[in-house]
């Protein structure tokens, strides 16, 4: 079967992008990609991208905190804290992949981690987001959501979630 636009998509660059946060289950996940998904980490004409969300802030929460300080203050000293936590998780990622000898794009939005996660899919061109399953059971995932299932049905892109092995006991 003939490619349309004469040149193919081999020539286009391959993008992978790997959404993290605080979970060991989403560290797995990179090092997973890092392991397993060569194609889109070596080559000349690949890029990684690991992306972490920063929650919005609860206001309703900062209100009730700002009786003790200016609320502007307040507000400015949580984005910080976000921001370094964000930072922080960015650089452990960063340096997973620098022991692999792969040199990732690094990015960090602040919204729902579902939505922006998808808006960045769209926003950067990925050709593949990677996300780690966090393994909440079927009523926590009912009640709270999933980030993975959401991205299954939402991105613009295929869908690679990780489940970390679990670790069965040794049986007497």
């Amino acid at each position: 079967m003939a490619e349309e636009g004469g040149g193919g998509s081999s020539n286009k660059e391959k993008k992978l992008m790997v959404a993290i946060d605080e979970s060991e289950c989403s560290h797995y996940a990179l090092e997973w990609a890092l392991d397993n998904l060569p194609d889109y980490i070596s080559s000349s004409s690949s890029s990684l991208y690991i992306f972490t969300a920063q929650n919005l802030v609860d206001f309703g929460y900062l209100q009730a905190a700002s009786l003790a300080s200016s609320p502007p203050e307040l507000l400015r000293t949580v984005q910080e804290q976000q921001n370094n936590f964000a930072s922080t998780l960015l650089e452990k990622a960063t340096e997973i992949c620098a022991n692999r000898g792969v040199t990732p794009k690094t990015i960090s939005e602040v919204g729902d981690p579902k939505e922006v996660i998808c808006q960045a899919v769209e926003k950067f061109d990925i050709n593949l987001l990677v996300l780690g399953n966090n393994g909440k059971g079927a009523i926590k995932r009912a009640f709270l959501g999933s980030v993975s299932n959401y991205c299954v049905h939402n991105a613009k892109c295929p869908v690679l979630v990780v489940k970390k092995p679990c670790m069965k006991s040794a049986l007497p």
